[in-house]
């Protein structure tokens, strides 16, 4: 595996630990942002996710992080077909599989921030269970996985 440290590529990790290994994937301050906006509120282009992100994600960091995650084998990029010059992201398996990880990292979040809040879908995951997010992810595999749809 490789990764990019600032100009230069590395190919290893700093060490074996899963956890480590985990957060030079999805660590740095936007990947789980973009992640969180193709899976929660299905922006799947490249100007709806630098658009409409609540955070104000700068162009270049936008393109650099997408271009990891398709790296990284948790989204894939295809040309849309309703429009020759947009690209379309879409969630793989191992993207899907992010999201007990989102939504374990939200219900904390609202434990232990005083100041954030559970919305939306977050909550209502939250609130219908094990069963629920179950049938969410296979709605997500519907809608993201060409062979699934």
């Amino acid at each position: 595996m490789s990764i990019r440290v600032g100009s230069s590529v590395r190919t290893s990790h700093r060490s074996e630990c899963v956890i480590n290994q985990t957060l030079e994937v999805l660590g740095d301050q936007w990947t789980l942002l973009v992640i969180r906006d193709i899976v929660f509120v299905n922006r799947r282009h490249f100007r709806e996710l630098l658009t409409k992100s609540l955070e104000g994600v700068a162009s270049n960091i936008l393109a650099d992080r997408l271009r990891k995650l398709v790296e990284q084998g948790i989204v894939t990029k295809s040309d849309d077909p309703t429009h020759k010059q947009k690209a379309i992201y879409s969630l793989t398996e191992k993207g899907i599989a992010l999201v007990p990880l989102l939504l374990e990292m939200a219900a904390w979040g609202e434990e232990y921030l005083p100041t954030s809040k559970l919305c939306g879908l977050a909550r209502t995951l939250k609130e219908g269970g094990p069963e629920l997010r179950a049938e969410f992810m296979n709605e997500l595999r519907k809608t993201h996985l060409p062979a699934s749809g």
